[in-house]
């Protein structure tokens, strides 16, 4: 299973809005679970989990999003590796 790492989300984003964002750039890519990262709140993340995803593939979204702005915050993104 690979997962990505989305930082510096707008407050109000719910998991659908990342679903679709997701799959707006990378459309054959289906996320899985989502968890939410604690912290102070200025810079809100997810760790978004892809069960049948490629690291070739989970590579390609990290460079689409990464940089992206996106709903007034500029996203900052990475594949975790284990």
């Amino acid at each position: 299973m690979q997962k990505l790492m989305i930082a510096n989300l707008p407050p109000d984003t719910g998991d659908e809005d990342i679903k679709a964002l997701v799959a707006k750039y990378m459309p054959d890519l289906e996320c899985g679970a989502i968890q939410r990262v604690e912290g102070d709140g200025s810079r809100p993340a997810a760790i978004l989990s892809f069960p049948a995803a490629t690291f070739g593939a989970m590579g390609k979204l990290e460079q689409r999003l990464n940089g992206m702005f996106w709903n007034g915050r500029t996203l900052s993104c990475s594949a975790l590796v284990r």
